[in-house]
């Protein structure tokens, strides 16, 4: 790249093209130890974003195309394969949901019945048998039936439905099937409440016909810890009679005001469900344990010796070795700091997923006592030195307290700016609206970076990973306290010189949709918003969305009916005359989240107000862009028309022309 004394921001040459962007950013799956090799499930952008499994020792897929193993419970699915033998896995089919087994070198063979009603995730293999969690679609938009089933290894379950064991429901929702001699720990909620607000960890004894004939409620759920909620999570057996969890009462301190926070928990058994416990096995002011999306999510595992992995969670993670005996506490250094799930253990050596502030995404295998941590995919960068901006933890005061967030500043090898000039800067905001960051080297910030555009990555309040009163503090207040929070941290970045204030943007997906949309109707903050598939309409939200979230809005907003009047004020299509900054919106044709009707009423209403806007449809993505063709378009599209309204050309993509 020839040397450029200075060029104004957002219009620096990058090497980093949109058409990098779907091979930039892996989107890894479960792992597995199997055998002498280590198999992992990936996403194939360039195949339709169908998700594939590879093997280590020839990189080549386990499950060749068209197969694809995603799975579809709660929507969002999770624990879409296991291994059951040696080169034998169970595997989700995206396409009919259909449970299917597979040994390396022969063709899949169906464990589950060809019924359109049921629909498999979060696969375990123990006890000699193949568990899942089943969802029964019996009347279409209507609650299914969820429960806990058993599935024969020997196909029986394909023509014969009844060979499938129903070994427990009886929730909304259930979830982590963990069955160890003759009990089964599981976690199970119910509506309204998201298991990140109260979740029970249920343990049952299995009779001779392998269901759970009696249970407790061994810790977790609504108004237990001193009236307040409790969310338990990832039970996990470390011997017969004893059971490993998680759980965020007030951490054991003594304090009286102690925080609520994610910790590892102990339950000791006798006979039967006779149990004692829970105790806390390491209380800390920080998070074992997230927001329960994805099925399947592990924070922590035992070692063979009964030392304890755990990641552990304060806005950036951090991986600790835990003696559960001796309370011994082990802080393991690596570079991975942002989004690390466990997801298998052999001896002392842990397989991981994670990404770190100076390390892209990856899967790596960490020895814990040789201290080492290989990339077996991913977590490399062969960019040039200052190509990629390293993210920076910053906390602004906004009016509903403190607002954590990231900033990575426009960088670059050899180009600097006019002295004197602000870059402009896109400010983000996550999913969730549970979700979290944590400031990881990103493709999809370089992308931004590198050509002189600051990003500000911001942890509104309501956002998962500073522990539950944060976590809260959305409630209530979506579309209030969340806009305040983003809209002082933009402010914030202004304050301290980082930031042009005529040049700020706002982009966000589903929930940061939504956030974005109420920023650009109930702030000037920002000059252009960004939307990929955002909520505009709570009412049609609640109308047209899947059963997991119908009554996320419960907490977030209020109880429907009884709340409508705050539906209707607080959603930007109720009140079109407030939609008058320029905006991109971003949506797929087969979203079950936030369906096209609510971007295309958007969308008129934003012609008639006759604002500048572009209307970008994706056939057949869905929640999330997965396919190579619709994330190159993506990534253009915002550049020009980040370009288009903020005042800067932008070399390497085709204009956008606006309506």
């Amino acid at each position: 790249m020839a040397h450029t004394d200075q060029l104004a921001f957002g219009t620096w040459p990058s090497p980093i093209r949109p058409e990098d962007m779907p091979t930039g950013s892996l989107r890894l799956g479960r792992a597995r130890y199997v055998g002498d090799e280590v198999w992992w499930a990936e996403s194939v952008p360039s195949e339709r974003g169908r998700t594939a499994i590879f093997r280590s020792q020839e990189g080549t897929p386990v499950l060749p195309a068209p197969w694809s193993a995603r799975s579809r419970v709660h929507e969002y699915g999770g624990g879409a394969w296991t291994v059951t033998g040696d080169e034998r896995v169970a595997f989700v089919h995206q396409a009919d949901q259909r449970i299917y087994s597979l040994v390396l070198g022969e063709g899949p063979a169906p464990l589950t019945p060809a019924d359109s009603r049921f629909v498999f995730g979060d696969l375990v293999f123990a006890e000699d048998a193949l568990w899942a969690v089943r969802e029964t679609h019996e009347v279409p938009h209507e609650t299914p039936l969820r429960e806990i089933v058993r599935i024969p290894l020997d196909g029986a379950g394909a023509t014969d439905p009844e060979a499938i064991v129903s070994v427990v429901g009886g929730s909304d929702f259930v979830a982590y099937p963990a069955p160890r001699a003759g009990r089964l720990a599981w976690i199970a909620w119910d509506h309204p409440d998201m298991p990140w607000d109260a979740a029970e960890l249920r343990v049952g004894t299995l009779d001779a016909d392998g269901r759970v004939s009696s249970w407790i409620r061994a810790a977790g759920g609504r108004g237990v810890a001193d009236g307040k909620n409790v969310s338990a999570l990832q039970p996990e057996w470390t011997g017969d009679e004893e059971l490993m969890f998680l759980a965020d009462p007030p951490i054991a301190t003594g304090e009286p005001d102690a925080p609520a926070r994610w910790n590892l928990y102990w339950l000791r058994f006798d006979e039967g469900l006779a149990v004692a416990g829970p105790d806390p096995i390491f209380p800390v002011d920080a998070d074992t344990g997230g927001a329960l999306w994805s099925l399947g999510s592990r924070w922590y595992a035992a070692l063979a010796d009964g030392r304890v992995v755990a990641v552990v969670t304060n806005g950036r993670s951090e991986l600790l070795i835990v003696d559960p005996t001796g309370g011994a506490v082990t802080e393991l250094e690596t570079p991975l700091t942002g989004d690390v799930q466990i997801h298998d253990v052999r001896g002392e050596r842990v397989l991981l997923t994670g990404a770190g502030a100076d390390v892209p995404g990856g899967l790596w295998q960490l020895d814990v006592d040789a201290r080492s941590l290989e990339a077996l995919r991913g977590g490399e960068i062969d960019d040039v030195p200052g190509l990629r901006s390293v993210a920076e933890p910053l906390t602004f005061s906004g009016p509903n307290g403190p607002v954590h967030a990231f900033y990575y500043p426009p960088s670059h090898p050899v180009v600097t700016a006019p002295d004197g000039e602000l870059p402009p800067v896109l400010v983000l905001v996550h999913g969730g609206p549970t979700g979290h960051v944590s400031g990881d080297l990103s493709q999809g910030t370089a992308f931004f970076t590198s050509r002189g555009i600051g990003v500000l990555d911001v942890n509104y309040g309501g956002s998962s990973g500073y522990g539950r009163a944060y976590r809260e503090r959305l409630n209530g207040g979506w579309g209030v306290s969340d806009v305040q929070d983003v809209a002082a941290a933009a402010q914030g970045l202004v304050n301290a010189g980082l930031a042009d204030p005529r040049r700020l943007a706002i982009k966000g997906g589903s929930a940061g949709g939504w956030t974005v949309l109420c920023a650009l109707a109930d702030t000037d903050v920002f000059s252009a918003g960004i939307s990929r598939y955002g909520v505009a309409d709570l009412r049609l939200l609640l109308a047209e969305t899947h059963d997991f979230e119908a009554r996320y809005v419960d907490s977030l907003v209020g109880p429907w009916p009884e709340a409508e009047q705050e539906y209707i004020d607080r959603s930007p299509l109720s009140r079109p005359e407030s939609l008058t900054t320029p905006l991109l919106i971003l949506q797929g044709t087969a979203d079950p989240v936030v369906p096209p009707s609510q971007s295309e009423a958007l969308r008129d209403a934003l012609a008639a107000n006759d604002v500048p806007y572009a209307y970008i449809l994706f056939d057949g993505e869905s929640h999330g862009f997965r396919q190579a063709e619709t994330i190159v378009k993506c990534f253009a599209s915002e550049l020009a028309f980040l370009g288009e309204v903020l005042g800067f050309e932008t070399p390497g993509v085709d204009p956008l022309t606006l309506s």
